[in-house]
């Protein structure tokens, strides 16, 4: 029968006599066949089935095969003996080598005709034997598809238990070594098939075998961290990764991660090609893993890994988005790469000129996913473009192709960036001896105490948090300048722009510092404030002269820099285009256009009713504390035996009256209280009479100060510490005052004649020229007597039916919303503690516009009404809206907490506060304030170039200290506690006392029985 079969299908007869002929061979085989024949038969179908001439001669090889071995299975069984099997496996057949697929194919074929014979079984060791071997032998895809479809259809021929390990890690060492044989469309679809059936008998042999996962994935790491250059292996190996549980990548995270075995070196190179596999088709969850290595990395603080990686991978992940199967995955990665590497701006860099390409070609194919694609690429590339701004050459024509796409809102961008940062991620089995100290959940800088520098760090972040005085110190051109506004420029800049929690200003503190300050000694905080005014003033006076008097040709330069300042800000002129200060307010200097006002003293004779005017500059109005029963009958009823005075007083007086806890139920003072205390009139009577030019002798007078001038952020100080003549110290007033949110400050608009009087002033204010008020200037300005009874109805006989005096003047009011405000904790000016609370108001952002107060309301400083106040103060207590600055520590807190501070915590008390002047309906208000347009995209100004590269320098100097110090520190957790106490709310405790550590914790003054911490 055989030789019939050969000598037929080698014939030239047609093929339809052919088929004839075969159909009988095969219904023969339900016969009586000897066992000589059948295995003959068994011979010659092999030899078809393998080396057939065509098509033809295989069907007819498969077609006998598998009729005789069907009504022959005892005899078909002897055939494919053990023997055989390896010597197929081994030697191939004939020609065809051992690796040829048909080999298996063939062998594939013969175990189905036995699927429910005992043979399968008999020969399951000896196939998984072969098996081992040939994985080993490192076959191409090919084959291995092949290998891996027979084992599928016998799972039997499959190693088990501790064999299994080996099988698995050979598989994975086999997949390194796949390459693509080309690069037609119809082969790559091939080779990624057969890639993926070579997959997914990893995955059943790990289903199988849970044992095996581990081994197998510390194998592909092995291969994907080796350093070896000679051998790159395969990115098949990404197929694997969708085949491995999501619930394993805490496990498996920290167990690279927190390896000390795994070198950077090896780490690189595992990253690295992780992130190559984002090019293989089909493969899911790999960008999953991406981003889980790349954070548990940060969380670790191994930096350098991740910035090495990024800089070197970063355009390879960008040009996978133009390939719409692995579009989705890069985009991940890519998002996270950017916006986690925020210490410079050189990755995002590297992929700004793909950008409007590809941006171009998605929204011309109009695919839906496209569009879908573009608005989140849109807004990942806003994010960088606001945390790099300062580059308008290189992002112009990204905004124009953009600019129909939606654009996240400046809190959404804020919230990312924070939220990505690497000093923002956690890793929960990593120890808290190894948690990195980032920033905090608000996203803001704190300042390292230095050793009691709570003065100088609160003044600092309160001068910060005056949005358009930053944005305009940031905007200036003081490029090669030594000045201390470049200084504060560079402290403004590092506290936007550093990654660490908490900057040290130490530079800042030695150029700033008073010459009379004791360094490492308690300090006052307005005095301060007052100091650091007054010497950014007087520099750029005095810069503004020097380049006056410099030839026109040597200010060349300045002229040029006008133009590409112009740019950034408006009105905004630099230190070194300046010109010296004048009365029209056209040369004004920052400081003064910032926080600059006007008072105007006017002294008026009550016996011939002349009066002398006298105008003076300042920037901040000292508020004393008005004593008992002085102020009219309502206020003196309000604060009646909780008010003492604001001049000295006796220790026993401020023990007994104002360190005492005060009832819950008492009405606390308000801040419109000591401000009409302030503007009231004073009575110049007796030994303090003032003598009068145009009657020729000493006579009783009124004498009144008014705002004439409204500054863009008015400064107000509380006088707290009233001098003890007894003890020769300065005690502290401990009496609560409301803060309000909202405020309108009362300016006063001289006539002509009254503007142009030339009367001499008072010889008691007989001249202060200093621009800038001293301490004690302002507190002798601010603690004035009230009038006497007895004299009470000849000043209702000088107020008009408005109830304002009328000094030939008009009066308007200028609202203001609170700013920031400086606290001090403690009992004395000799102890005690600073911290500031802030929020970002500017007038782009501001509450809608106020209304000023109708103008004969007599009222000089104005809250609003009882509605529109309860509106605006709800919208002050946003819980991320105000921040607490303490130190080193930033957190989260609203305005409730602002007020309540003092009730809850009686030795904290308000200090220095300040208000930003808003828009009024119609315009009269914040007209003529210096504004910044920064970019088309944040109104934040852009950084430039010098305070760029020192900010990339640090933060990158920062992550290495980072890491250093996380590898410093594993080498003792085995052995070191912590105690980690995480940053909290501040509305259960005082903020803090601070020391040269920052300030983490403590009490804000404590109980009544705390011995006084000293100022640091």
């Amino acid at each position: 029968m055989d030789k019939i079969l050969e000598g037929l299908v080698s014939s030239s007869h047609p093929i339809p006599v052919k088929r004839a002929i075969v159909k009988m061979v095969v219904e023969a085989a339900e016969k009586e066949v000897t066992q000589e024949q059948c295995q003959a038969l068994y011979q010659l179908t092999a030899r078809l089935i393998l080396l057939g001439e065509d098509a033809f001669q295989r069907q007819v090889g498969l077609q006998v095969q598998e009729a005789y071995a069907r009504y022959h299975r005892d005899e078909f069984a002897r055939f494919l003996s053990k023997d055989y099997v390896v010597e197929l496996l081994h030697h191939g057949y004939g020609p065809l080598d051992r690796r040829d697929p048909a080999i298996l194919d063939f062998l594939h074929g013969c175990l189905r005709l036995l699927i429910s014979c005992p043979a399968v079984l008999e020969l399951a060791p000896t196939l998984q034997t072969e098996v081992l071997r040939m994985v080993c032998e490192r076959p191409d895809a090919a084959f291995c598809s092949k290998l891996a479809t027979l084992l599928s259809d016998f799972p039997q021929c499959v190693s088990r238990n501790k064999a299994a390990v080996p099988l698995c890690q050979q598989l994975v060492r086999t997949f390194a070594h796949f390459q693509c044989p080309a690069a037609e469309e119809a082969e790559l679809r091939r080779y990624v098939g057969q890639v993926g059936c070579v997959a997914a008998l990893l995955q059943g042999i790990w289903k199988a075998e849970p044992a095996t996962l581990l081994p197998s994935l510390q194998e592909v790491f092995a291969i994907i961290s080796s350093t070896d250059s000679s051998c790159e292996p395969s990115i098949a190996l990404a197929s694997l990764v969708q085949h491995i549980p999501l619930q394993m990548i805490t496990v498996l995270i920290k167990s690279l991660t927190t390896d000390q075995n795994v070198k950077d070196a090896s780490m690189t190179q595992a990253l690295s090609r992780m992130i190559d596999w984002l090019s293989w088709p089909l493969a899911n969850h790999v960008d999953t893993w991406v981003i889980a290595l790349l954070k548990g990395l940060a969380a670790v603080q191994k930096f350098t890994i991740l910035i090495d990686v990024t800089v070197l991978k970063i355009e390879l992940v960008f040009n996978r988005l133009w390939y719409p199967i692995v579009r989705q995955g890069a985009l991940a990665v890519l998002s996270h790469m950017l916006l986690s590497f925020q210490h410079s701006p050189e990755a995002f860099h590297l992929v700004v000129p793909h950008v409007v390409p590809l941006v171009q070609s998605l929204q011309s194919d109009g695919l839906p996913t496209s569009k879908a694609f573009l608005l989140q690429f849109s807004e990942l590339i806003h994010c960088m473009m606001y945390q790099y701004s300062g580059f308008p050459d290189l992002y112009d024509n990204i905004l124009e192709v953009i600019k129909e796409l939606p654009k996240p809102s400046e809190e959404k961008i804020k919230y990312v960036l924070n939220q990505s940062a690497w000093t923002s991620q956690s890793n929960s089995f990593v120890s808290g001896l190894l948690r990195l100290t980032g920033k905090s959940e608000t996203g803001k800088t704190g300042l390292v105490n230095l050793g009691n520098t709570c003065y100088l760090n609160s003044i600092i972040q309160m001068l910060f948090m005056a949005t358009d005085f930053r944005r305009n110190v940031l905007s200036l051109n003081l490029n090669g300048s030594n000045t201390l506004m470049k200084k504060l420029q560079l402290l403004f800049a590092f506290l936007a722009h550093t990654q660490r929690a908490a900057y040290a200003p130490r530079s800042f503190l030695e150029a700033s510092r008073p010459p009379w300050f004791t360094v490492g000694s308690q300090q006052d905080c307005s005095e301060y404030l007052r100091f650091l005014l007054d010497r950014l003033h007087e520099e750029e006076k005095t810069l503004r002269a020097l380049q006056t008097a410099k030839p026109k040709t040597v200010s060349s330069d300045v002229e040029g820099t006008d133009d590409a300042k112009a740019q950034n800000v408006t009105s905004t002129p630099s230190h070194s285009q300046t010109t010296p200060v004048d009365t029209e307010g056209d040369g004004q200097t920052l400081v003064e256009r910032m926080f600059g006002g006007r008072l105007s003293t006017g002294i008026r004779c009550l016996q011939c009713h002349s009066l002398s005017e006298k105008e003076e500059p300042f920037t901040d109005l000292s508020l004393a504390f008005c004593p008992s029963g002085i102020m009219g009958s309502s206020t003196a009823q309000f604060h009646q035996g909780a008010v003492n005075g604001g001049s000295e007083i006796s220790e026993g007086t401020v023990k007994d009256e104002r360190s005492e806890e005060r009832p819950k139920t008492e009405a606390v003072l308000s801040l419109s209280d000591l401000l009409e205390y302030f503007l009231a009139p004073e009575i110049l009577e007796e030994e303090n009479c003032y003598f009068c030019e145009r009657c020729g002798s000493l006579q009783r007078a009124e004498r009144a100060i008014h705002v004439v001038t409204a500054p863009e952020y008015l400064i107000l100080t509380l006088l707290r510490f009233s001098y003890d003549a007894t003890c020769h110290v300065r005690r502290k007033i401990l009496d609560n005052v409301g803060i309000p949110l909202h405020m309108h400050l009362p300016i006063h608009q001289h006539s002509t004649s009254s503007s142009s009087s030339s009367s001499s002033p008072s010889p008691s204010s007989s001249s202060p020229s200093v621009q800038m008020d001293s301490p004690e200037n302002g507190e002798n300005l601010a603690k004035k007597l009230k009038p006497s009874h007895k004299e009470k109805e000849e000043e209702d006989e000088d107020l008009t039916d408005s109830g304002r005096r009328d000094w030939g003047s008009g009066v308007r009011c200028v609202p203001y919303v609170l700013c920031s405000v400086v606290m001090h904790s403690g009992m004395s000016s000799e102890s005690g503690h600073y911290y500031s609370y802030g929020r970002n108001v500017s007038v782009a952002s501001a509450s809608p516009s106020f209304k000023s107060p109708e103008s004969d309301s007599g009222v000089g400083l104005s809250e609003g009404s009882t509605a529109s106040q309860e509106v605006l103060e709800c919208a002050g207590q946003d819980s991320r809206d105000w921040f607490l600055f303490n130190d080193s520590r930033v957190t989260f807190t609203n305005f409730q907490s602002v007020q309540n501070i003092t009730s809850r915590f009686p030795k904290d008390t308000a200090y220095v506060l300040i208000y930003r002047k808003q828009e009024e309906v119609g315009g009269q208000a914040g007209g003529s304030r210096a504004t910044v347009n920064g970019s088309r995209f944040s109104g934040e100004p852009p950084l430039q170039k010098d305070l760029m590269d020192a900010i990339t320098k640090d933060n990158k100097l920062f992550l290495q200290e980072q890491e250093l110090n996380a590898r410093a520190r594993a080498l003792q957790a085995s052995s070191a506690s912590c105690s980690f106490r995480p940053n909290g709310s501040d509305d259960n405790e005082p903020p803090g006392s601070c020391g040269p550590s920052g300030g983490g914790g403590g009490g804000g003054g404590g109980g009544f029985s705390t011995v006084s911490r000293l100022v640091f």
